[in-house]
């Protein structure tokens, strides 16, 4: 059996800080390790290595001489550990990946420090146990790929060594800007996707929410610099501000960390006073520490706690170290954060219960990681008890710890260490099958994979793809990045230091633009100050429906006031940028927060008004059917004979005419009520008119003729009378007849004229035409009163003169008053104006001219004889 080891890297877990010498000059190898097999030791010839970082202390560049006693270490990141020997043990057990080969793995702890990182990245390339980088006296190491680590300057460090020696480098925490950095950076992979698809997810959340007014904290180096260059333009494109901008300095030396707190009271104090709910934080795991120190201290320098939404990205953890692990994190509880997408593989929980302290002969980890969780201390080859501890009894069982030190479930990191030890395994597989396949195995297959270089495993680790143990596929894409997506996890925290994620949601940069992001607002669980409601992060309060945005002068865009709509337009939600203006067919209702169909403005017979004008239509028409019957029945009576009998028929029979034809402007106008309207009651006035003057002109011509040698008897007489009305009335029939030819009425829907109405009305075609009309009719009357006037003082026995003149007086008075008060009314009322002209000036004449004479014949009989008629004043 051929055995092949993993020289792995990770981040740190513990640092042997209990009075060692830290040089990097000293001791060659003098950071904690791990090397070994799962369960045995490690047997066979190595021929190939992976080389791991583990990142575990919380500063980043120790003196030269560190005496502690206690170590400062991040527990948490122990599982990262245990993740890649537990894909290990997999792969070891799989027939199917690297068969007849056994894999083991060699990790270091790079103290976030880049000295140490290099200093472990060049040991790699060194003879073993001894520091000279370049230089290999046999080829028992045989490096192949590095893994780590999980923050980005650990990253990139290592990754300027590996790229030198062409050696594919998988992070698996880290972001860096692939598309920038490719050719500096051409052998590095990432198990985490683009960071800018987190930024757009970050993005679509605070619009989820409509949070537009969020508070900034950034790291305080290159990173943070790029992270504000890039963000805030993308807030601003897509309508949210930042109230602040903060910047977390990063954990550089322990001296340091009282001055970097007393620096970050004003910036607590500034985050107190502004309106902000939501705190969109960027950094890694360094900086997170900086925040729980100053969480931790507010309270007792009488500073008020902070209730707020934190969101966060994936490159943050909530890990305690081990001088944190009673401290208490509730102010983070309801944090939302976006986590690289990760799954449980089958059995992981199982080998996490396997872990004993007795892994110390192969693990430089557990036995610091053991007494700084549990609080103990272990005796080992007979190791006196330390500082009045208990004594760890190695029994103590894991799923007991509070979240913040270790989770029994494996996290994103772990999950992207695990991923990346397979993505390399079957990379070393694919190389085996190609060489198989093209016949190039030469002796064994130790051989084989002795001969592996670097180079070979990067041209087959850019194609891999692959399922894994939890069902998730495994692949790179064109930039080197794992194509995956986010999970959307709210953080719930409490006080006895346990921890629980809960998944809310999804980001997948690969959905349309607009629908990447899925989220369940009824799972997320706020902070306590929100008392379970929608937290509110806005510069100032909501502009209601009704009202728009208006800018301060001075202020960011999110900042500003509220003002009513205009009257006619409408702003249907919160926030409206602008009013808008309702469809021609809709009006805005009276809180002009939506837009309500338009009523209907005609004269219809179901309202009250088109009710009384039918009323009084309808009771005017039966009081001159009453009369006609009275002419009708006492028509040989000398004084219904007097004055031309067929002219006081035609002037009934057209009075009849003009009461009927007001029905036509009542109702919803159609085509042809519109062609018949305004002509039907042009000629029809007309012809009442013309039998009026043909009557006023013969009572003339008649006392002018019985003056002794008058030459006017020739022109007494019907025909004379006939021709009057017919001339007259043809020429009015001209002029209807001319304006349906050029310009005719049409039913039209006046949209504008009113506000909340549509007007349902005829089109007159052309407003001159129906002036023209109106014209004639008055100049008809102008005459006819002219004459009538001259002779009202006739005797009153033999002529009309006197009542025709009142009759014009009134029909002359309504129709004067018609015309402004028509012009200066919109819809159905200027529809009734009309209607009541038309009926006032009908019964003006029927009542001026036939109500006497019906008193006569009804009353006074006595009167209606030809000696009376004849009897002169």
């Amino acid at each position: 059996m051929v055995m092949l080891l993993l020289l792995v890297l990770l981040c740190p877990t513990v640092c042997q800080a209990r009075s060692i010498n830290c040089s990097i000059y000293d001791d060659p190898f003098p950071i904690p390790h791990a090397f070994y097999q799962p369960g045995e030791l490690l047997i066979g010839e190595i021929v190939s290595q992976v080389f791991f970082l583990y990142n575990n202390l919380s500063f980043t560049e120790p003196p030269t001489q560190i005496l502690i006693d206690e170590p400062v270490s991040v527990p948490k990141n122990y599982q990262h550990v245990l993740a890649l020997a537990f894909a290990v043990k997999e792969i070891n057990e799989n027939p199917n990946i690297l068969s007849n080969v056994s894999l083991g793995f060699h990790i270091l702890n790079s103290y976030y420090t880049a000295k140490m990182t290099y200093k472990a990245a060049l040991s790699l390339h060194s003879t073993q146990q001894r520091f000279v980088p370049n230089f290999k006296c046999h080829h028992q190491n045989n490096l192949i790929t590095v893994i780590g680590g999980c923050i980005s300057e650990i990253s990139a460090n290592v990754a300027i060594i590996s790229a030198i020696h062409k050696t594919p480098q998988l992070t698996y925490g880290s972001f860096l800007a692939l598309q920038d950095d490719k050719m500096l950076f051409p052998f590095l992979y990432q198990m985490v996707p683009n960071e800018a698809h987190q930024h757009i997810g970050v993005v679509r959340l605070l619009q989820h929410f409509k949070w537009t007014w969020v508070g900034l904290l950034a790291v305080d180096d290159d990173k943070g610099d790029r992270f504000l260059q890039t963000m805030v333009p993308v807030l601003s494109q897509n309508s949210i501000c930042y109230a602040f901008i903060v910047r977390i300095p990063k954990w550089n030396y322990v001296d340091e960390l009282v001055d970097l707190l007393l620096q970050q009271w004003k910036n607590y104090e500034m985050v107190i006073q502004r309106k902000a709910n939501v705190f969109f934080v960027y950094g890694e795991p360094p900086s997170f520490q900086i925040l729980r120190m100053l969480l931790f201290l507010a309270p007792f320098l009488a500073l008020p706690p902070l209730g707020k939404v934190w969101v966060v990205t994936s490159h943050w953890d909530f890990a305690s170290h081990s001088v944190q692990k009673v401290w208490d994190i509730q102010a983070f509880h309801g944090t939302v954060s976006f986590t690289v997408h990760s799954n449980q593989p089958l059995g992981f929980q199982k080998f996490t219960d396997m872990i004993q302290p007795s892994w110390a002969k192969r693990d430089g980890f557990i036995q610091d990681f053991w007494e700084q969780v549990f609080s103990c201390s272990l005796m080992m080859s007979k190791q006196q008890e330390k500082g009045g501890k208990k004594t760890c009894t190695g029994e103590e069982n894991l799923e007991n710890l509070s979240g913040v030190l270790f989770e029994m479930n494996m996290t994103g990191h772990s999950y992207n260490v695990y991923n990346a030890v397979y993505a390399m395994a079957h990379a070393l597989t694919a190389i085996y099958k190609s060489r198989v396949r093209r016949k190039r195995l030469e002796e064994t297959d130790r051989l084989a994979f002795q001969s592996v270089q670097p180079w070979q495993v990067h041209h087959f680790l850019r194609w891999i793809t692959f399922n894994n143990s939890a069902g998730d596929t495994v692949r790179f894409d064109d930039n080197g990045e794992l194509v995956t997506g986010f999970d959307v996890t709210n953080w719930l925290t409490f006080p006895n230091g346990s921890l629980v994620r809960v998944k809310v949601g999804r980001l997948q940069p690969q959905a349309p633009s607009g629908k990447e992001l899925t989220i369940n607002d009824e799972q997320i669980v706020w902070h306590k100050s929100f008392n379970q409601v929608l937290p509110v992060s806005v510069c100032n309060d909501n502009c209601n429906p009704g009202y728009s945005k208006k800018k301060k002068e001075g202020e960011k865009f999110c900042c500003y006031d509220c003002a009513p709509c205009p009257e006619g337009m409408i702003s249907h939600e919160k926030d409206a940028d602008a009013c808008v203006s309702c469809p021609e067919e809709q009006c805005p209702n009276k809180e002009q927060t939506k837009c309500i169909p338009k009523d209907v403005n005609y004269l219809s017979y179901k309202e009250d008004l088109g009710i009384i004008l039918t009323i009084l239509a309808i009771s005017v028409m039966a009081w001159e059917s009453d009369s006609d019957c009275i002419f009708m029945k006492y028509k040989d009576t000398p004084i219904v004979k007097a004055n031309n009998r067929t002219l006081t028929y035609i002037l009934l029979v057209s009075l009849l005419l003009c009461f009927l034809c007001s029905l036509l402007f009542i109702g919803h106008p159609g085509k042809l009520i519109c062609l018949l309207r305004q002509t039907t009651f042009g000629i029809i006035f007309s012809v009442a008119i013309s039998s009026v003057l043909a009557k006023t002109i013969t009572v003339v011509l008649a006392f002018m003729a019985t003056k002794p040698g008058s030459g006017m008897r020739t022109w007494v007489g019907r025909r004379m009378a006939d021709s009057i009305v017919l001339s007259s009335s043809l020429i009015q029939a001209g002029i209807c007849t001319l304006w349906l030819s050029t310009s005719p009425p049409f039913p039209n829907m006046d949209m504008y004229s009113l506000d909340r109405e549509i007007i349902v009305e005829c089109n007159d075609g052309s407003a001159s035409m129906f002036y023209c009309v109106l014209g004639y009719m008055g100049s008809l009357a102008t005459v006819s009163f002219a004459v009538a006037f001259l002779a009202r003082k006739l005797p009153d026995s033999f002529n009309e003169a006197k009542f025709i003149t009142f009759s014009m007086l009134v029909f002359c008075t309504v129709w004067l008053s018609f015309v402004p008060t028509y012009l200066s009314t919109k819809g159905k009322y200027m529809v009734a104006v009309e209607v009541f002209s038309i009926l006032s000036s009908s019964a003006g004449l029927l009542g001026c001219i036939f109500f006497p004479k019906c008193y006569i014949i009804l009353l006074r009989p006595e009167l209606n004889n030809r000696v009376q008629l004849k009897r002169r004043k």
